[in-house]
């Protein structure tokens, strides 16, 4: 597996490490952060979780990166703050298996700040210039208003030819909404 690095004005994207889902699930598995992700995760889907990510890394050289904030001496300094990359698409329902998603997940005190914007700015650029993607997808749910905002912000466009039911989620949870960017809109 190779070293994967981005550096940002005030994060780091990389690897994930052992010991990394610990404290990942510290920070992250908790009601508020979870609440449209489908809940608190006990042991065994925190374990499949790390399996993923680090599946992801090893097949295709990219995953839902661990961010962390530099250590800088600002808030979060040093501080694990979540996650934030770029996966393939492989929620059950989804017609756009394979294709290139971007995520993220940050810690409820790490909201509001930029974070999730900055790594999510840096992914993109990733996922065009690195990884060669012609176009990416984000998913949500329409409840999750932080999260579509943000794709907004990113410059995606709202894909309801995409929409889908994922079957592993009860109703709100259930019906997936979709937002894109390709290339040539990054590019613009």
């Amino acid at each position: 597996m190779t070293d994967f690095r981005l550096e940002t004005d005030r994060l780091v994207l990389r690897n994930w490490q052992a010991g990394d889902m610990a404290r990942f699930a510290e920070v992250t598995n908790t009601p508020g952060v979870m609440r449209w992700l489908g809940g608190v995760m006990d042991a065994e889907r925190l374990a499949a979780s790390e399996a993923r990510m680090l599946g992801f890394h090893e097949a295709y050289g990219h995953t839902f990166w661990i961010v962390e904030r530099l250590a800088d001496g600002g808030d979060l300094s040093g501080e694990m703050l979540g996650f934030c990359g770029l996966k393939k698409i492989d929620a059950p329902g989804a017609s756009f298996l394979g294709a290139f998603e971007i995520g993220w997940r940050l810690r409820s005190d790490a909201h509001g700040k930029g974070y999730a914007k900055e790594a999510a700015l840096a992914s993109l650029d990733a996922g065009f210039g690195t990884f060669g993607a012609e176009e990416i997808f984000a998913i949500t749910v329409i409840g999750n208003e932080a999260s579509w905002g943000l794709m907004r912000r990113l410059g995606m466009r709202r894909r309801e030819d995409l929409d889908y039911d994922d079957l592993r989620f009860e109703p709100p949870l259930r019906h997936t909404i979709v937002y894109s960017i390709t290339r040539e809109e990054w590019a613009a």
